[in-house]
């Protein structure tokens, strides 16, 4: 039974979006609540966290020819957006789209409202048509909604734990380090090679574009242009930071490719695939211990990202850096207290990095994990760690992640409060 709830996480956690997660979500809450109403708005509130309006304000687009902001997703959203696909909610964007998009907005009929939520993922959208209304609301998951009216009757109306972000499907609490090494050690590799081969496929995709084009500060590309001329070494470490951070480079900056996320977010699940993919084949590991590899960088991920939740002042990629240090002692063979204790020693190093918001940073922030990642790795495989009683290291892996826990839900809110303060004193949000 364990199996199945492992391949249904993974199917919940790990799926297709184009484009920064957040915007994203608001568009396709503004298509689902056009489409509830039936008619194209007259005017539109959008109510956002701000976590929200942290992380979508500063970044691309898709295929959007450029546009930036909350007011802008909502207008996509609502002129072509398709709720059925979700993630992908834009992704069928022509120019005759953006075009009408543009001149929606400069009706001025978006009207954003920060909602002063505890809830860290909150967006709903109330759309008016002369006397008719929608209202559609998400709390905790990108696509989770809680709750459909329309003309003030209430059509849905989901329960949701605003305590915590789990789903009433799956629960995470199954996950540990042990249960992700027994089950990457154990799993049936039919059972999670369509999933991964996908992960692979889209992930590997805009890492390349990233390396091939001009996106945001490039530092994935211009790693590899250092090793190419010598100043950085020519070493698997470069190369996969170089990986790594080039498809955030692409992503950040609207490039039209799709990424498969983990824990709602493209980045962090590029950051726990992209280096895996790219030491694996630097190491000529066969296919079988690569997808054995991505399964547990993956579970570790949402493993870390449980604890820490959805959106907060703790930075996602250090997560999923975290899981790539375990990641590689796993793919070099170490034994279940290596792979911790490398997990250990990069949670020591990385845990107070910042989300200050998704743009163009976030890739250099990807190479940073990845390089941390490799020394948390390399101690570990040589038995040295860092201790219980080490700041916030603990006895055990574990009780080390619940501690990341408390500190960024607990010990980074007033960050997150003062991030957001800055930012819209830097940018008069």
């Amino acid at each position: 039974m364990k199996n199945e709830n492992i391949i249904n996480i993974l199917k919940e956690e790990v799926v297709p979006a184009l484009g920064c997660t957040e915007p994203i979500a608001i568009a396709y809450v503004s298509a689902k609540a056009v489409e509830v109403l039936g008619k194209r708005p007259d005017s539109i509130d959008v109510y956002v966290s701000g976590n929200m309006i942290k992380n979508v304000k500063s970044v691309c687009i898709p295929n959007s020819q450029g546009m930036v902001g909350i007011e802008a997703a909502t207008a996509l959203g609502a002129i072509a957006g398709k709720s059925k696909e979700e993630l992908m909610v834009i992704s069928q964007l022509s120019d005759k789209n953006i075009l009408e998009a543009k001149e929606y907005l400069n009706k001025n009929t978006i009207n954003v409202i920060h909602d002063k939520t505890d809830v860290k993922l909150y967006v709903k959208i109330v759309a008016k048509y002369q006397k008719e209304s929608s209202l559609v609301e998400i709390k905790h998951f990108h696509t989770n909604i809680t709750k459909i009216e329309r003309n003030n009757k209430l059509l849905l109306n989901q329960i949701c734990n605003d305590v915590s972000f789990k789903t009433s499907k799956d629960d995470r609490s199954i996950l540990s380090i042990k249960t992700i090494y027994d089950i990457s050690n154990s799993m049936d590799i039919q059972q999670i090679e369509p999933l991964f081969s996908q992960v692979i496929e889209y992930n590997s995709a805009i890492a390349q574009a990233g390396l091939d084009e001009e996106f945001g500060v490039n530092i994935g590309s211009l790693i590899q242009k250092n090793i190419n001329i010598g100043l950085y070494g020519d070493d698997i470490r470069n190369r996969c930071a170089s990986f790594a951070s080039a498809g955030s480079d692409a992503r950040m900056s609207g490039c039209s490719l799709p990424v498969m996320t983990t824990s709602g977010s493209g980045n962090q699940g590029m950051t726990a695939s992209l280096p895996i993919i790219k030491y694996c084949m630097e190491r000529k590991f066969n296919h079988e211990k690569l997808l054995r590899g991505l399964l547990f960088s993956h579970l570790c991920t949402i493993h870390l990202k449980t604890n820490v939740g959805r959106l907060s002042a703790f930075c996602g990629v250090m997560c999923a850096s975290s899981a790539v240090s375990g990641a590689i002692a796993y793919l070099e063979d170490a034994d279940f207290e290596t792979i911790s204790k490398a997990i250990s020693n990069s949670l020591g190093n990385i845990s107070g990095v910042i989300c200050d918001g998704a743009k163009a940073s976030c890739a250099t922030k990807i190479a940073t994990g990845i390089y941390a990642a490799f020394d948390a790795s390399m101690l570990a495989l040589n038995d040295k760690f860092l201790h219980g009683g080490d700041g916030i290291i603990a006895d055990d892996i574990e009780n080390t992640i619940k501690n990341i826990g408390i500190l960024s839900q607990s010990g980074m809110k007033k960050t997150d409060d003062v991030i957001l303060k800055i930012m819209q004193e830097n940018h008069h949000v």
